[in-house]
């Protein structure tokens, strides 16, 4: 795996072993921040204004102003690719916080936000992209604001390893059963050649992929219905499918060790799996050969 040692700080490009904070700093001691995960293939950002949209959107919500524009935002970040000299398919991972400052809950006054980003590889995840995985369900003990793509992600990680140590890739998260999203994705259920997913709220993470597979839908001439479905509809679901940045479009075929449909993965994921390779100008294009 490569490794990419020019990291953004604030508006410098820096060596990623020089960088340092204060302990003193508002995202170690509060978690008061935002972040984005923008994905990378070919060396080019995929959904690149969305990502950037979505975290001034965050930003806003907790009442961080950013120093500068983000079309000057936009210009250091395809800095970093270059000066990573980043040509493969990778991720770059974003932060901002509130600043440094003597901890005290209330916000400090006359601080600059702190704002870093750095380049990682990221090979497309082929076998679960083909193949399918599966998922358990897992109560959604998050707060009412999950639109805000914030710090704060210790329910989310509860989750995530509570799949993991049941040998599962995902949680599918509900409120007394009625499911939100996944721990780390968007998630939805087809039926009768409809998709159904939780609408877009405050109480779930308005996914740029999801974004994404709206534009999909509406060229492939497929009802997209945002209506929130229950845990007990997912043994009737046709299909069912997560989306998210890192996982792109996956389908899932097992949740709580019981099979999705004929537990595999269905043709509505296929071909909005196939949408989302042309649309990303992968040359490869594995699912039309699953």
């Amino acid at each position: 795996m490569s490794v990419f040692p020019v990291i953004l700080s604030q508006d410098k490009f820096v060596h990623r072993d020089s960088l340092k904070f204060p302990l003193e700093e508002r995202a170690l001691q509060f978690g008061d921040g935002v972040y984005e995960v923008i994905r990378i293939y070919n060396g080019k950002y995929y959904l690149f204004n969305e990502h950037v949209d979505r975290l001034y959107r965050s930003s806003k919500a907790i009442k961080i102003k950013l120093s500068y524009s983000k079309e000057k935002l936009k210009e250091l970040l395809l800095e970093l690719l270059n000066r990573n000299k980043m040509i493969e398919d990778g991720k770059v991972y974003m932060q901002i916080s509130r600043g440094s400052a003597p901890r005290d809950h209330v916000f400090p006054e006359g601080v600059e936000p702190n704002i870093y980003a750095y380049v990682q590889s990221l090979p497309r995840n082929l076998s679960t992209i083909k193949k399918g995985v599966s998922v358990i369900t897992h109560r959604d003990i998050r707060w009412e604001n999950c639109y805000i793509k914030s710090l704060n992600l210790l329910p989310n990680l509860m989750a995530k390893q509570e799949a993991k140590e049941n040998g599962c890739y995902e949680a599918i998260l509900h409120q007394d059963g009625l499911v939100t999203e996944c721990s780390a994705s968007n998630v939805y259920l087809v039926k009768d050649e409809k998709i159904f997913t939780h609408p877009t709220t405050r109480n779930i993470l308005h996914g740029c992929v999801r974004m994404a597979i709206e534009r999909f839908v509406e060229e492939l001439q497929i009802p997209l219905v945002e209506d929130a479905f229950l845990l007990n509809d997912i043994s009737d679901a046709d299909e069912l499918f997560l989306s998210s940045s890192t996982s792109e479009i996956t389908p899932i075929v097992s949740v709580d060790g019981h099979p999705v449909g004929d537990g595999k993965p269905g043709e509505i994921t296929r071909k909005l799996q196939d949408a989302y390779e042309k649309d990303a100008n992968i040359q490869e294009n594995i699912i039309a050969n699953a």
